[in-house]
């Protein structure tokens, strides 16, 4: 007799989660679990890792991810509303500008901060050092993604919300900075933090700009511990460290996609 499509899905899943847990005890009955633990999960190294992680490293990753958010938004919000203008030099300059730095790596970005700025104008030094140069070059890069962000929102809020609030006697300005731009982050919340976790990322190539030990964010640090103690340990150390920040940014935005999704 055929099988029913209910009992043929339920047959795969099982056969699934057999493959499944078959790989499973492969994989923990021949691994070198103390090689493992000596090599990736050492816990000497970590306790001597901790102290400098959280009090330099991980500060550090959070201050420049702060710094480049803060900046990209800003320089979005302007961008955005260029986009939107009706003159049409800042719609062009907004519009290359957006290309431009989506198109560049952002390594390159940094390594042309970093080594193009100061030759291109001799003696000319980027005011607040590492973590200024780090807050342009991040956010630049995190402008031109942003900036497409914003004016999604800005576009997605309906036409009649300005026009009420035209017609209340409010100017062009006012309409879009108390009664659009507001309704537009709403909406452009959860995608806005997902930026915000890229950046976090990205801030990993800072490394390429030439640090102290004290401006060190999670992978420089890992990096020269990793050549310091010739173990993967930091390496392991420094990726919980990014999911410490990356992970509850990207559980806030499952809710609030969610909620948003409710409200619809």
């Amino acid at each position: 007799m055929a099988m029913t499509p209910r009992k043929r899905a339920r047959l795969s899943r099982g056969i699934q989660y057999a493959v499944l847990a078959v790989a499973v005890v492969l994989a923990a009955a021949f691994a070198d679990w103390p090689t493992l633990v000596e090599d990736f999960f050492n816990p000497s190294i970590v306790v001597q890792l901790i102290p400098e992680l959280f009090t330099i490293a991980l500060k550090n990753t959070v201050i420049y991810t702060a710094c480049a958010f803060t900046f990209g938004l800003l320089l979005g919000l302007v961008l955005a509303l260029m986009r939107l203008s009706s003159v049409g030099p800042y719609r062009w300059f907004a519009t290359v500008f957006i290309e431009v730095f989506r198109g560049l790596p952002a390594l390159l970005v940094f390594i042309g901060f970093r080594f193009g700025v100061p030759t291109a104008f001799p003696g000319y030094a980027m005011p607040g050092g590492i973590l200024g140069t780090v807050t342009v070059a991040l956010g630049l890069v995190g402008a031109a993604y942003m900036a497409e962000t914003i004016r999604a929102g800005i576009q997605a809020v309906p036409k009649g919300q300005f026009e009420a609030a035209r017609s209340l006697g409010m100017t062009h300005t006012r309409a879009m900075v108390s009664v659009v731009i507001p309704q537009a982050f709403r909406i452009i919340l959860p995608p806005l933090t997902n930026e915000l976790i890229l950046l976090t990322k990205d801030s990993s190539l800072v490394y390429v700009l030439g640090l102290t030990i004290d401006e060190y964010e999670l992978t420089s640090f890992g990096r020269d511990a990793l050549a310091e103690l010739v173990n993967v340990t930091p390496l392991i150390a420094i990726g919980v460290a990014y999911l410490m920040i990356t992970v509850p940014l990207s559980i806030v935005v499952r809710r609030m996609e969610a909620r948003s999704a409710r409200a619809r």
